[in-house]
């Protein structure tokens, strides 16, 4: 069995996340993260919330998304293309001011929406983001999704049809799975982009990783030290996700394997 070896792009990057911790540890003023330990870990908290559950529910109406425009009917079909289209082709910080500056402002004037339940969680600003960031990843990849559900063999469906399989277990069973196992290297990437992107929920006040060190800079005058503790963070979040979507492809392609 042949040794298995890291690319060189990944060696790469770890030389210099140690190049970078090692000067970060030793040349530079790190007595404030005494006094901002707690807001960089909510901030924290929060980014990887927003990274996961906006990334869950926007990979689950990516699905059916990528699927009517294979399957139809046409006019859903349509439907899903021009929203795909929409998203991709706006600016993420366009459909979250749209979102939280546009629609945000409507809720106030609707009869009752004062007195109602929901009133509380309108007023914050996480549920405008959580709704930009979801339907902005699944805008991305209801077309990827499109591109793995075509992409899977169309015998394996017949075969499945010619069994006498229902479609929704050959949907469940065989044309999901080997859909999302064509796209995860295409995943991995659009997960880090998403990552990228939640700093933006910042402009409408959200409390993230970015609002914080923002602060910190703001009320410390330091500019260096933050910015390159906040890099280090997303550099760290960004290889666990590759590491973790990598031990993802290579267990499912053992799976497929040994089958």
């Amino acid at each position: 069995m042949a040794e298995r070896r890291l690319p060189p792009h990944r060696l790469l990057l770890i030389a210099v996340a140690v190049l970078a911790i090692t000067l970060i540890a030793l040349h530079m003023r790190w007595g404030w993260l005494v006094d901002y330990r707690d807001a960089i870990l909510d901030g924290l908290w929060l980014t990887l919330v927003l990274l996961v559950t906006t990334s869950a529910a926007g990979l689950l109406l990516a699905i059916p998304l990528g699927l009517v425009q294979v399957t139809g009917p046409r006019p859903l079909a349509w439907l899903a293309q021009g929203f795909c289209t929409l998203i991709r082709g706006t600016p993420l910080l366009l459909q979250i001011w749209l979102l939280y500056y546009g629609l945000g402002s409507l809720f106030p004037y609707l009869p009752g929406m004062r007195q109602s339940w929901l009133w509380p969680y309108l007023i914050e600003s996480w549920p405008y983001a959580f709704a930009a960031l979801t339907l902005s990843f699944a805008g991305y990849e209801g077309e990827v999704m499109r591109g793995g559900f075509a992409g899977v063999p169309k015998g394996e469906l017949e075969a499945a049809r010619a069994l006498g399989m229902h479609p929704l277990t050959i949907l469940r069973r065989i044309w999901l799975p080997r859909a999302v196992q064509r796209v995860l290297p295409t995943l991995n990437g659009e997960l880090i982009i998403q990552l990228k992107a939640t700093p933006l929920v910042a402009t409408i006040a959200a409390v993230d990783t970015y609002a914080v060190f923002g602060r910190i800079r703001q009320e410390t005058y330091m500019v260096y030290e933050p910015l390159l503790l906040m890099a280090l963070i997303y550099l760290v979040l960004a290889g666990l996700i590759t590491l973790a979507c990598a031990a993802l492809e290579r267990g499912w392609s053992d799976d497929s394997g040994s089958r």
